[in-house]
């Protein structure tokens, strides 16, 4: 399928995608103004990692890093802190609290949402405390014994280990200052005693500093501050997006209602439907139209005219025409195609007569503007004469027979050898015939008909007449064995090429 056959679907369902976007910016706005205004607040912290501010390492340690920074979203997010927060500042419910860590830094973002701007801006305050409370609670023994009070009960056994080795020492120098051997082995003593502790104390303090620094390892960059403006809803957002899916909702409807309507909408369609070729396209008329006249504002039909009169013409016979027009249903306007293909091809120096076949709802005398009270029925019943029944109009070369008074049994009449002499009479007087019959799918009249004319013309609305509904006139009609049949597009999209002929037509 095509662009343009895409527009031409959403042109044909514009209302349902309007009112579908209508909708969902309507619903979106609704929302938008019931909802309860939401504030958030930020509080900047940084998190000094490995690598940046530890003495242990002269890198970072990525996958460490990761894992502290999840960690302490994990425990701000939990149950426990919000519960603590929610007690602390005495709020009616556990705050919704969000970590993020900002890329390529030691800083997270820990921000509260909250109905109250205070609210919002105390709850992430209260959030870095607590991280930087707990963080320094840990590191300092809080949580247990670390490894600076190991290391520090270890220095004093040491400590306590080398002034024993001294005393020892010592009193060797002052007892047996001669004994070679016992100096010897309480200098070594002493200085095994003095290497332990040496390496106890630099350990103590290397743990002692780390742990210093890691008890602040967490600092408040940047306090939250009471937000001025609500961060939701977001009406321009909402609205947008209410549009937005408005419109996706309202375009998907207009296929679907396209897919599930069967009526015929353009002479694609038409064609689609009925697999014969159009010989003619009438465009819709801005009144009720009758005769079209030139200067009536009606030249794109009367245009149209000619170019079907033109089609039917080349391809019929040279001699006499008996045409047939006939449709699906009542409305579509046939009868008035019967009346200006007839005038139309009057125009071009040919007699033509126009008989009105409608013996249940004639329309032909009210086009004609004729009287109806002899007619087709009172020559079918043997009350009259063609001559006696046929009637001049206000077009040159055109003669009417209207249906004359309404019979009760008008497919019986239509039917009988009487109206098929009529045919062969009206054959040899006039150069084009035109029957006007009923509706295919009302009764059977025009089906009777069918086989004693040379053309069939199936005139078909377009945006009225349903695929379901020309596709049963088909079948009825290749069941009477039609000799040519062909269609005509009335009430079509009119071709705006018209407009700049009608003007000079005025």
């Amino acid at each position: 399928m095509e662009l343009s056959a895409y527009l031409s679907i959403l042109r044909r369902r514009k209302w349902i995608v309007i009112l579908s976007v209508l909708l969902g910016t309507a619903i979106a706005t609704i929302l938008t103004v019931l909802a309860t205004p939401l504030y958030n607040a930020s509080t900047t912290v940084r998190v000094l990692t490995i690598g940046s501010g530890s003495i242990t390492t002269a890198r970072p340690d990525i996958v460490y890093t990761e894992r502290l920074v999840a960690t302490y979203s994990r425990i701000l997010t939990g149950d426990s802190v919000r519960t603590q927060i929610r007690d602390e500042l005495g709020l009616g419910q556990k705050p919704t609290l969000t970590v993020q860590s900002i890329p390529g830094t030691e800083l997270l973002r820990i921000t509260a949402e909250a109905p109250d701007p205070e609210d919002a801006r105390d709850v992430a305050n209260q959030a870095a405390q607590i991280l930087v409370d707990s963080n320094r609670e840990f590191y300092s023994g809080g949580g247990g014994q670390t490894l600076q009070q190991i290391l520090a009960e270890q220095l004093e056994v040491a400590e306590q280990d080398l002034a024993r080795a001294r005393e020892e020492y010592e009193t060797v120098i002052a007892s047996n200052p001669q004994d070679e051997l016992a100096l010897a082995t309480a200098s070594d003593a002493l200085d095994l005693r003095e290497q332990t502790y040496t390496s106890l104390l630099n350990q103590y303090e290397s743990a002692r500093l780390e742990e210093a620094v890691r008890a602040n390892a967490i600092s408040v960059i940047e306090s939250a501050v009471t937000p001025n403006q609500p961060a939701k809803p977001r009406p321009l957002v909402n609205i947008g997006l209410g549009f937005a899916l408005g419109l996706v909702f309202g375009v998907g409807l207009a296929f679907l209602a396209e897919n599930l309507d069967s009526t015929l909408y353009t002479t694609d369609q038409i064609e689609n439907a009925t697999q014969i070729p159009t010989v003619g396209q009438i465009p819709a008329s801005k009144d009720e139209l009758s005769i079209a006249r030139l200067g009536s504002g009606h030249y794109p039909q009367l245009e149209s005219f000619r170019r079907l009169r033109t089609n039917i013409l080349a391809s019929g016979d040279e001699g006499s025409q008996v045409v047939l027009l006939t449709s699906a249903k009542r409305g579509e306007g046939k009868s008035t195609v019967s009346s200006n293909l007839a005038v139309t091809i009057a125009q071009s120096g040919r007699e033509v007569v126009v008989v009105d076949c409608d013996l249940r709802l004639p329309t032909v005398h009210k086009l004609f503007d004729l009287p109806n009270k002899r007619g087709l029925t009172n020559i079918l019943a043997g009350e009259v004469v063609v001559d006696e029944a046929i009637q001049y109009s206000a077009f040159p070369r055109v003669q009417v027979i209207t249906s004359g008074p309404l019979p009760p049994n008008p497919t019986e009449l239509l039917g009988s050898q009487r109206m098929i002499d009529l045919i062969e009479q009206l054959k040899s007087k006039f150069d084009f015939v035109v029957l006007d019959t009923p509706a295919l799918l009302s009764v059977a009249d025009a089906a009777v008909l069918a086989p004693a004319v040379d053309n069939v013309i199936l005139v078909v609305a377009q945006a009225q007449t349903r695929r379901g509904d020309v596709q049963n006139v088909l079948q009825q009609l290749s069941n009477v064995r039609v000799k040519s049949m062909e269609v005509v597009v009335n009430r079509a999209e009119p071709n705006s090429s018209y407009a700049y002929y009608e003007s000079d037509a005025r």
